[in-house]
């Protein structure tokens, strides 16, 4: 059992940038009204990164750690909350080879950091998402936009503008909602077992990476664009 103390440090150091002795370890999704939700990192408002944080070794080596668990699960994104740490900051890729998604193309590389929505497209996609933080859970079916365009800064500091289409734009809303607070699991109406719908979409039972509209939730429902995440609510499931 945690007693309040430990609880407290605990919560210290998911503010920081420190690497915990024993590694990172991806935490996992806490139904609603569950216990331990109110704990949990993916449930809490991450804070910005600071200026005085940029290009130090500190924050290098946790995205070197936070890239390292990711490879390993073979995942296409991480979120700094999904390895305990409450920071605006997250990976995507997925690399030609990825066994789950590779029929969607690659991802290059890149790193986010206080990353806002700036444009989205009018057009949505379905995805059915699983997630590192959903282990053993059934995929859901949400909504994303097409495309985004995005402001951020790099592990320099520096601000960077883009637009991602695709799949890009899939595993970005998805990192983006980490931040935004909750996992897929929290918003899917539709959930289905990684095998039954593997079979299903295999037989063109089931729309993947379809024009959908807006009665399919969205991944990053609530969000207002160019908003900042520190002004963001942590899921509101009234929207």
């Amino acid at each position: 059992m945690t007693t309040p103390c430990q609880s407290c440090d605990d919560e210290n150091e998911a503010l920081t940038l420190e690497v915990p002795k024993d590694g990172l370890e991806v935490v996992q999704h806490v139904p609603l009204g569950s216990a331990g939700r109110e704990h949990n990192t993916l449930y809490l408002a991450p804070r910005r990164i600071t200026d005085e944080e940029f290009n130090t070794a500190e924050l290098n080596a946790l995205i070197d750690r936070m890239y390292a668990v990711m490879q390993a699960k073979s995942g296409v994104g991480i979120a700094a909350n999904q390895i305990g740490k409450r920071l605006q900051l997250f990976i995507i890729e997925a690399k030609e080879d990825n066994p789950r998604y590779k029929v969607l193309g690659p991802v290059a590389k890149q790193v986010f950091i206080n990353p806002t929505i700036t444009q989205v497209s009018t057009l949505r996609k379905n995805f059915w998402h699983g997630c590192l933080s959903a282990h053993g859970e059934p995929r859901g079916n949400l909504a994303s936009f097409e495309w985004i365009e995005y402001e951020c800064q790099n592990e320099q500091g520096e601000m960077q503008k883009g637009r991602l289409d695709g799949f890009a734009a899939v595993i970005f809303q998805h990192e983006f909602r980490h931040l935004m607070g909750g996992t897929y699991l929290d918003l899917s109406q539709e959930l289905l077992q990684k095998e039954v719908l593997e079979a299903k979409t295999a037989q063109g039972e089931l729309p993947f990476f379809e024009w959908v509209d807006e009665t399919l939730p969205l991944m990053i429902k609530g969000y207002q664009l160019g908003s900042a995440i520190e002004e963001t609510s942590v899921l509101d499931l009234s929207r």
